[in-house]
């Protein structure tokens, strides 16, 4: 396995999900599984703005998933 650029382990930081509640680590932990493998796995300048998208997309399935437990308790 290749070294992970600083750039793409500086990315990777952004997939933790320890600090969120449990159902929200549900929804977050496949995005920093996948994140993982892909830094893991690939190298390049693509890696990061992948991981990048990724992270978007990651945060707003947590904001979905908030959404819709709030709307649950209401």
């Amino acid at each position: 396995m290749a070294e992970i650029h600083p750039a793409t382990a500086a990315m990777l930081r952004n997939f933790r999900y320890d600090h969120l509640p449990a159902a929200l680590q549900e929804v977050s932990r496949p995005f920093h599984d996948l994140a993982h493998q892909l830094a893991e796995t690939l190298s390049g300048p693509e890696v990061t703005k992948a991981l990048d998208d990724l992270w978007s997309a990651k945060n707003w399935a947590v904001v979905a998933a908030s959404n819709k437990q709030r709307e649950a308790t209401r």
